[in-house]
């Protein structure tokens, strides 16, 4: 039987009432446009290093990286780099 893993309980579908109730972003307050305008976009990378892209992982490799915190991502990165460091000749 193939069930889809779901790892992060914030990652809900909506209902239809949820839809209902749900505020148009320019129905909110102003003070709350403003602070959600200001996180919308990354400011531009001075020397990009990484590249985005898409890789399975093992559901338990996920879980241990996400159980540390903050910065997950970037620890697999260096996991990696440290591979690469021991193993050159892959």
């Amino acid at each position: 039987m193939n069930k889809k893993l779901k790892l992060d309980e914030d990652d809900m579908e909506w209902t239809a009432e949820m839809m209902k109730s749900a505020k148009r972003f320019d129905q909110l307050p102003m003070s709350l446009q403003e602070k959600l305008k200001s996180r919308a976009t990354r400011g531009v990378q001075i020397a990009p290093t990484k590249i985005q892209t898409s890789i399975r992982l093992s559901a338990d490799v996920i879980s241990t990286f996400k159980a540390s915190g903050k910065g997950w991502q970037s620890k697999i990165d260096s996991v990696l780099r440290e591979y690469i460091r021991q193993h050159p000749a892959l």
